[in-house]
């Protein structure tokens, strides 16, 4: 799958969840770029988030963040 500005989007917002717990969530405002507001919305669509301005992580959506936040660290060494 080749990447894109979409995906792209898609993993800044799953990078930024604090996987140390499940207690802490997201709120983007709707004054954010229209980029991020579009992210989260396909996040939510796709089940990984669970209101369509952030909010917490699904089971999957935990998933996907990990691997996500795992892959930054790993490209960024």
């Amino acid at each position: 799958m080749p990447y894109n500005i979409q995906i792209g989007d898609e993993i800044n917002i799953l990078a930024r969840y604090n996987l140390k717990t499940t207690q802490e969530g997201l709120k983007i405002h709707s004054s954010a770029e229209s980029n991020v507001i579009a992210a989260t919305q396909r996040l939510f669509d796709k089940n990984l988030i669970t209101q369509a301005d952030g909010g917490y992580l699904t089971p999957l959506g935990r998933t996907a963040a990990e691997h996500a936040q795992n892959l930054l660290l790993i490209i960024k060494s």
